[in-house]
């Protein structure tokens, strides 16, 4: 069993290590960190790597708070934003046009909390890859687990363990590969395939 940090659009790194897991179990007590793949994720756009992120509501109290217990921010219209990204970013891709349909109510679901965002889209995923897993969630923080520790992987700066091979990205003749973006990258370029890359 491996335990990973629900995050948005997840990067291609914390994929290659849910495609070889068993089961997964999502944390559900940790707390909130900003700028980590909670709440962001990057694709390549025409301008080179491309930051998506969801705003979120900070509380009055300073103190620390647990990541599903995270409000998403409505009255910035982030969503359409993101999915005008994506269609301007990706819109020529091979994959694009057999996926949009299918990601657009993400992009369209009012969401209160961000932890809901996040499952959706590891939901939307695990169908398009068709991958045969299920997942539980923690009802206490796991210290000194036994698992697969995998959340170290929802942090910006962890270092991937796995090398990342290059495949074909939209824009690498004008900004060469650039490597672990969010899974919509390998997806919308590689369609079914990307499970063989994973």
């Amino acid at each position: 069993m491996s335990l990973f940090i629900p995050t948005y659009f997840s990067p291609i790194s914390q994929y290659a290590e849910i495609v070889t897991s068993e089961q997964i179990i999502f944390e559900m007590e940790d707390n909130f960190q900003k700028q980590s793949y909670r709440n962001r994720c990057y694709i390549y756009n025409a301008n080179g790597k491309q930051l998506l992120s969801i705003p979120i509501k900070h509380s009055a109290l300073n103190g620390r708070k647990k990541t599903k217990d995270t409000l998403v921010e409505n009255d910035f219209p982030w969503q359409d934003q993101h999915f005008k990204s994506l269609q301007s970013a990706y819109r020529t891709s091979p994959f694009f046009d057999f996926l949009e349909d299918e990601i657009a109510p993400i992009f369209h679901k009012k969401y209160k909390f961000l932890h809901d965002v996040n499952i959706d889209t590891f939901l939307f995923i695990k169908e398009t890859l068709q991958l045969d897993l299920d997942f539980k969630k923690t009802t206490s923080y796991q210290n000194n687990t036994t698992l697969k520790d995998f959340r170290h992987l929802a942090d910006r700066k962890s270092k991937t363990s796995k090398n990342m091979k290059k495949y074909i990205q939209m824009f690498d003749d004008k900004h060469g590969f650039i490597e672990n973006l969010s899974i919509l990258d390998l997806l919308f370029m590689e369609g079914p395939n990307a499970i063989s890359y994973l």
